[in-house]
């Protein structure tokens, strides 16, 4: 799973490299490398039933297993996303997708996004709960990057195009879910812990 984390990084990271570069390549490269990740995701998933099945664990074990097949969702939608990224860098090119007065905009969101799924998959290979708890915080400075989008677009001193507007919409949308699916991982990777799930209104867990 840490290993899955990783994959997912750099998912993320490559689909901002061609979305805010106009990267052909990097984009084709990411939308190819979504089929190891759900790879990935079948395996483990594969994993998780076998041994539901053969050692029917109770108590701390089987929490575990059922939060790491949830887990693994989360990543592998992650990896969705940053694939649905690459695919507008594509679609878009030779041009930018982003329009210019949006580019530190998505500059900043793309790297609190990053930094959530590191720490994400950080917590879960240190069985860190604290560092996990700290992801509903950085999902809060999410949220506000996207109010930020909205208000840019909807301002009379927008003269880009619909496309462009819906194009925007769309990639706000999915770093937005990214750091959702990184909020949620964060909250089993506490429930795995200490058995409880964390509440609160900045825990959209589902």
């Amino acid at each position: 799973m840490v290993e899955m984390t990783g994959l997912v990084q750099v998912a993320v990271q490559d689909a901002t490299t061609a979305l805010l570069g106009a990267d052909l390549a990097t984009a084709e490269k990411v939308i190819s490398a979504d089929v190891e990740i759900d790879r990935r995701h079948d395996d483990l998933e594969a994993r998780c039933f076998s041994l539901l099945a053969r050692q029917a664990p109770v108590a701390g074990e089987l929490r575990t297993i059922v939060a790491a097949m949830r887990m693994i969702a989360d990543l592998a939608r992650m990896g969705d996303l940053a694939a649905h990224v690459a695919k507008i860098a594509r679609l878009r090119y030779p041009e930018h997708a982003v329009p210019e007065p949006l580019v530190p905009n998505f500059t900043l969101m793309a790297r609190v996004a990053q930094e959530m799924v590191t720490t994400a998959g950080r917590s879960l290979h240190e069985r860190n709960a604290h560092d996990a708890g700290r992801l509903a915080d950085s999902d809060e400075e999410m949220d506000e990057l996207r109010k930020s989008q909205f208000r840019v677009i909807l301002s009379s001193e927008w003269n880009h195009s619909v496309e462009a507007a819906v194009d925007v919409a769309l990639l706000g949308r999915y770093y937005e879910r990214i750091a959702d699916h990184a909020v949620i991982m964060a909250a089993r990777v506490i429930y795995v812990i200490t058995g409880l799930l964390p509440e609160g209104e900045n825990w959209p867990v589902a």
